[in-house]
């Protein structure tokens, strides 16, 4: 049986190719269907279907501006503005990973400096990284402690 786990949902929804793309796109403030095939790549048909179910999942919210076609812009919900950090985490991996040259892409904070995304605690504001941090819950069962009696 497969671990319960937060990761796997989120994949239910985002990990088809080209639906973090389109995300990306109305993220980016594309929010007309053309505009996002465009900037995306995709077939039409392909991406009909995944902002459709980025729209079932609640990350799109679909608006009307024209009667005769009726025709419909993408606007992103709370909960796909979320997803900003994670698109910028991932592209951050892959500039320093896997795209070769300089970065495509490049953002700016309002801070006025290049923007690099780093995951950082809550609590007390210092970075994450693996091996400074454990799970205390896995697939929704607690994780007993191991005591070491040195």
């Amino acid at each position: 049986m497969a671990r319960d786990c937060s990761i796997a949902n989120a994949l239910e929804v985002l990990g088809e190719r080209w639906t973090l793309l389109a995300l990306r796109e109305v993220l980016l403030g594309q929010r007309r269907f053309d505009q996002i095939v465009q900037q995306t790549g995709a077939s039409r048909d392909i991406l009909a279907t995944r902002l459709r179910k980025l729209e079932a999942a609640g990350l799109l919210e679909r608006r009307q501006y024209e009667q005769h076609p009726p025709r419909y812009e993408y606007h992103p919900t709370d909960a796909a503005k979320q997803l900003h950090t994670v698109l910028l985490t991932l592209m951050d991996w892959g500039d320093r990973h896997i795209t070769q040259g300089p970065p495509p892409t490049v953002w700016e904070h309002s801070c006025g400096h290049e923007l690099h995304a780093k995951v950082v605690c809550e609590h007390c504001g210092q970075p994450v990284e693996l091996g400074e941090s454990r799970a205390v819950r896995l697939g929704g069962q607690p994780v007993e402690r191991t005591v070491s009696n040195g």
